[in-house]
């Protein structure tokens, strides 16, 4: 079956496990800019479409063009990856499974949590599935985002979410003592999950930062399509 297949072959259930990305409250994927970090975040996304499930992309960074874009280019490399699909079977699939896929364009001005929560609200008001994941690109992490947080963490906590964050780090400071960059470190007792992907060659390295057993494991990823060798 293609979405099984699919879901196999993902680097996120290679490295993390499909089903391990949703349990918790928290999750990061940090790097420095322009590595890879919403690239791999839509393959987290697509984990839960491929399972029939709802995923809300909030992005600060990117507009709902671009959102949907990276959408379909990431569906087209994991099918790509697992060797010859009918194309006419994987079209079929992508418009079943995309209409799941909410995505949200906000600013830095713009972005404002009593709205994610009246909008998850109008779900349980219109009797319709919560989504089971919430991504949000484009949070300053450089900044005290502190109330934010508390903010995102009730969210979580009352609509049973778990949020995935993307957090940009800097080539130019030094990791924390417990190999954490600052980001992370500043905000380390909320996150259950975290991974770091970082430059090595003309590869990428994915660390586990954060997974309970599966802390430090590494997987080397191929820059432009996000798949693992």
């Amino acid at each position: 079956m293609l979405k099984q297949d699919l879901i196999l072959r993902s680097p996120v259930n290679i490295i993390m496990g499909h089903e391990n990305v949703i349990q918790g409250k928290f999750g990061a994927v940090l790097s420095r800019a322009g590595v890879g970090k919403t690239g791999f975040l839509v393959q987290i996304a697509l984990t839960r479409l491929l399972k029939d499930e709802k995923v809300l992309h909030i992005s600060l960074d990117d507009n709902m063009e671009k959102i949907n874009l990276r959408y379909l280019e990431g569906y087209n490399n994991l099918v790509d990856s697992i060797g010859y699909v009918d194309p006419q079977k994987a079209l079929r699939l992508w418009e079943d499974i995309k209409t799941n896929k909410i995505g949200i364009s906000y600013n830095e001005s713009t972005f404002d949590t009593i709205k994610i929560n009246d909008y998850l609200k109008s779900f349980k008001k219109a009797d319709l599935d919560l989504p089971s994941m919430m991504i949000i690109d484009g949070l300053d992490f450089d900044k005290d985002i502190t109330l934010v947080l508390d903010e995102l963490q009730s969210i979580q906590a009352e609509f049973n979410i778990f949020i995935w964050f993307a957090m940009k780090s800097h080539r130019e400071e030094a990791l924390c003592e417990d190999g954490y960059p600052v980001q992370l470190e500043n905000h380390k007792d909320r996150f259950d999950k975290a991974l770091f992907l970082q430059p090595i060659e003309n590869k990428i390295e994915a660390v586990v930062l954060k997974d309970g057993d599966r802390t430090d494991q590494r997987h080397m990823l191929e820059p432009s399509t996000m798949m693992c060798y």
